[in-house]
């Protein structure tokens, strides 16, 4: 389940880190870019553990509200999903025809850009 928490988190993160304040960024990427402790953090910042733990779940929070709204997180997966599907019919269907697989790879390339 925390594996799964964080996963979310650090994808929701890579989506909307550029609406975040400065100090939500730092705190989010020292916390779950770089795994470092609350009490790390809060020593780096010359603040208590409370005020870090309070402006990550704030922040997490926040995170969930933008994806609600803009589901950009949700789309991707769904995009990403389908171009799988596609994919696997045309290699199962289509393996000879250069073209059409040439043309999947380059729709993958771009999705994943």
């Amino acid at each position: 389940m925390e594996i799964e928490k964080n996963y979310r988190v650090n994808s929701l993160f890579a989506f909307y880190q550029p609406l975040l304040t400065k100090k939500q960024n730092d705190y989010m990427q020292l916390y779950y870019g770089d795994d470092y402790s609350l009490g790390e953090i809060a020593e780096n910042f010359e603040v208590s553990r409370q005020a870090v733990y309070d402006n990550i779940r704030r922040t997490e929070n926040i995170l969930e509200t933008y994806e609600q709204k803009l589901h950009l997180l949700q789309e991707f997966t769904d995009r990403n999903q389908l171009a799988d599907q596609i994919q696997q019919y045309v290699a199962d269907n289509y393996p000879k025809d250069q073209k059409l697989n040439q043309l999947v790879s380059q729709l993958e390339s771009v999705e994943e850009e």
